[in-house]
């Protein structure tokens, strides 16, 4: 199976119908191992609070999220093992650290990154040996 990092853009569609939702859940035919940096879990669980902050979802629903969101992931990466690629990366183009993560795993892994964030995206871009592409 081929890897694939998936950021929280992608997964929270996963989760929550969305602009594009039939699109993130169209890449969990199968031929993809999903990994990610384990921040993806606090990212989901925050879009899920947000969701119970404004009534869309109850507690219960909140809990069921981040008690499944691990399931999904072939891997989960510690960030403190891609800590120092990620400030390296978000050094160097200038971009936030959390995104930082997902290319420095991309990079170590070297596996493809699919993401709805346009800025995640332009960033990945600049980057030769990460190949990244839109939802």
């Amino acid at each position: 199976m081929t890897s694939l990092i998936v950021d929280a853009s992608v997964a929270v569609k996963w989760f929550f119908l969305e602009a594009d939702s039939q699109r993130a859940d169209s890449l969990r035919g199968g031929e993809f191992d999903f990994i990610a940096p384990e921040l993806i879990i606090a990212e989901i669980g925050n879009a899920a609070r947000k969701k119970r902050s404004r009534n869309e979802i109850d507690a219960a629903g909140a809990i069921f999220v981040i008690q499944r969101a691990p399931l999904i992931f072939a891997s989960l990466v510690s960030i403190v093992d891609l800590a120092e690629a990620a400030m390296r990366l978000s050094a160097t183009l200038l971009h936030p650290i959390y995104d930082c993560f997902y290319l420095a795993l991309a990079e170590r892994e070297r596996a493809p990154i699919v993401s709805a964030d346009a800025r995640l995206l332009a960033a990945a871009k600049r980057l030769p040996a990460i190949a990244a592409r839109k939802l």
